[in-house]
Parts: C-alpha cells; sequence; structure tokens
C-alpha cells in the first residue's frame, strides 16, 4: 500500500473558476481518509485528480512517494468505486469483477483465485453467475467494492459509494466497508457528504468548503476542536447549536449576554474573552451538552420554550426557542414534553465554544488535540 500526498494541489475551470484552491493533505500509509462537505466543495474534483480522471491545474500529487501528475489512471495503481456501481449489465458478477484483471492479461487460474477471494470477503460467492439486474441495491455495491478489491491496489478511492442506498443499507455498508479497510490494511481515500459516514468510519476527516481546506483531524477532535463556525456547524448530529452574544464584564466576572439569559464564563475563557468585552461574539454548544433542569433556580439556566419534539426512543431532541434563538437539545426521554412547554437548561461550559463574531474562527482553538484526540 502507499501514502498519498497532495502538495499545493488546484483545480481550474474555464480560465478563472477555481473548484480547488491550494488543498495540501498528507494521507498515510493504511490511512482511511474521508473528504467531506456540502455540495460543489470540491471533494469529488479532489478525488478524481487523485484518480487521474481530472486534469491538475497546478500543485503536485504522489503516490507512494513518485510524482504521477501525468501518469495515465491505468498506471497508477489505484482503483476507484463509483456512485452509481458503474457494472456491465451485460456480464455476470464474476465477469464484471475479472474485467479490469482480462485486460491487463492476468492468468486465468490467477483471475480466478482473485474473485472467489473477494467474492469471499464480501459475502456474494453465491451471486457470481447473476447479471447487475438481479442484484439488489446493496448486492451491486458490494461487486463494485470486489471489482476494486481483486485489483489490489495500492490505493482504494470511494465517490459518494452509498448515497443510493436506503438508511438502514447505509449503515450496514459503512460497518462494512469499516471492516474490510482493517481486513485488507490498505490506504483509502472516501468522499461523502454525510458527515456521519465520515465521523464513524475516517481514521483522518478533511473538511473542504468552496475549494478550500477548512481542518484535517481526527473525528472527535473536529468535534470537540472545531476551527471555525462552519467546522462546528457542519461536524455533529444534530449540529452544534450557534448564538449570537455580547460579552459584558459586571463587577470584574464576564459574562455573555444572548438577550433572554445571561451566562458567567470563568478560568481560561474567561481569561480570553476580556478582549471580546463590549463585542458581540458567538457561542457554540453542543445539544448534548444542554443539561435540562427541572425548574429555573439553577446558575447558568438558559430559558427556552418548547416548539417542536422528536422523540428517538433512547433520547429526544427537544426543537426549542429563546427570544433570540432556536435550539436542539438532546435529552433522556425521562420527561413528557408538549409543544409550548417552558423548559430551562444548564450549558456545560467545559465543552461550549466561543468564535470571532467577524471571522468565525475560534478563540482558544486545540490545534493538537484537534489532530490527535
Amino acid at each position: 500500500m502507499a501514502e498519498v500526498v497532495l502538495k499545493n494541489i488546484t483545480k481550474v475551470y474555464d480560465g478563472d473558476v477555481k473548484a480547488v484552491d491550494n488543498v495540501n493533505i498528507h494521507i498515510n500509509d493504511k490511512e482511511f481518509c474521508v473528504f467531506v462537505g456540502p455540495s460543489g466543495c470540491g471533494k469529488s474534483t479532489t478525488l478524481r485528480m487523485i484518480a487521474g480522471l481530472e486534469d491538475i491545474s497546478g500543485g503536485e500529487l504522489l503516490i507512494d512517494g513518485k510524482l504521477v501528475n501525468d501518469v495515465a489512471p491505468k498506471d497508477r495503481d489505484i482503483a476507484m468505486v463509483f456512485q452509481n456501481y458503474a457494472l456491465y449489465p451485460h456480464m455476470s458478477v464474476f465477469e464484471n469483477m475479472a474485467f479490469g484483471l482480462r485486460i491487463r492479461k492476468y492468468p486465468q487460474a490467477e483471475i480466478q483465485n482473485r474473485v472467489k477471494e473477494a467474492a469471499a470477503i464480501l459475502d456474494i460467492e453465491a451471486l457470481l453467475e447473476r447479471k447487475p439486474k438481479a442484484l439488489s441495491g446493496g448486492q451491486r455495491q458490494r461487486v463494485a467494492v470486489g471489482r476494486a478489491i481483486v485489483r489490489k491496489p495500492k490505493v482504494f478511492l470511494f465517490d459518494e459509494p452509498l448515497s443510493n442506498l436506503d438508511a438502514k443499507l447505509r449503515v450496514q455498508m459503512r460497518a462494512e466497508i469499516s471492516a474490510l479497510h482493517t481486513r485488507l490494511q490498505s490506504t483509502m481515500i472516501y468522499v461523502t457528504h454525510d458527515q456521519v459516514e465520515a465521523m464513524t468510519m475516517a481514521d483522518k476527516i478533511v473538511v473542504l468548503k468552496d475549494g478550500l481546506i477548512q481542518q484535517i483531524g481526527t473525528p472527535l477532535g473536529l468535534y470537540n476542536h472545531p476551527i471555525n463556525r462552519f467546522v462546528a456547524g457542519f461536524i455533529g448530529s444534530p449540529p452544534m447549536n450557534i448564538m449570537s452574544v455580547k460579552v459584558e464584564e459586571h463587577g470584574g466576572k464576564i459574562v455573555i449576554n444572548e438577550g433572554s439569559f445571561t451566562l458567567p464564563v470563568d478560568g481560561v475563557q474567561g481569561d480570553a474573552l476580556k478582549a471580546y468585552v463590549g463585542k458581540t461574539l458567538l457561542f457554540g454548544v453542543r445539544p448534548e451538552d444542554l443539561k435540562l433542569q427541572v425548574n429555573s433556580e439553577s446558575k447558568n439556566n438558559m430559558t427556552a420554550t418548547v416548539e417542536v419534539v422528536e422523540p428517538l426512543g433512547a433520547e429526544i431532541h427537544l426543537y426549542v426557542g429563546t427570544a433570540n434563538h432556536q435550539l436542539i437539545a438532546s435529552v433522556e426521554p425521562n420527561h413528557t414534553f408538549h409543544v409550548g412547554d417552558e423548559v430551562h437548561f444548564v450549558p456545560d461550559m467545559h465543552k461550549v465554544c466561543f468564535f470571532d463574531g467577524e471571522t468565525e474562527k475560534a478563540i482558544l482553538f486545540n490545534e493538537e488535540a484537534s489532530r490527535t484526540l
């Protein structure tokens, strides 16, 4: 297997439209790296440049230490799994999986062994004689993955491979792909717009927006230490609550004022916010870090009105409103809630985030923790 290094990679269309802008990524050997971001962020374009399906406008791409900018896709020793499976409808499962080996003139005995080995790994041995039209969506996806496995490439590339599957099958298939990575010990690069897939599968996540890298780190590192408002709101489900607050100083104590409630800020956070007294910044708290209180007498209290109740069995998502913001709280199913109820929360101030009101960059950002947690 191999490491993949992108140095100042840029993709420009029509002379001045930058789809990917000066991207630098180091993907280690045997690492599972996920590119994630909204539609149009450049993640698939970056993957296609690695595959050789898009020309590189600028920068260097190295696979296993070799510069491959001008190397043909077939000579890069990579295998790609596409969103639409791209199976040949007139061929059997066996022939679909064997096709890439046949055009490379592998001996028939080795083709047989590789296809059978891949089919056993993916539990599709009973399907080898079927045509794609006789397969379910999940089975077709396994065949597409099997076609990549038989190649035994240095790098596997996945371009939103689960987006055509139903919700239950997506959960099953992402677990199977994660298990496959563990079994093959291969370098895998995976593109998705689904941050849950990124969180559950990746060793390393690359968050992109508008062709620019926002942050690179481990799933929990990005979750607990987002570099800016965009990453904070994109990573995590339900997303982080972001509120506009004013920083004030009362009797030497730093507080943030949301308009309908105030919260004291102590310790290192309070020291950092002294420079923002009189200014407006962004206060972020995740839904699970809003602790429900039975009354309004607790300190650090946030009062809100229930607008929507979503019971999910193990937890309840409460969509609530203050005078100025709509929030989501994730609470235990120990209480009954109704639309219009007044509820009270105390945020876990050890886990909240603050972002500069103008740049939207995190205050007290811990870069090392975001990469290694």
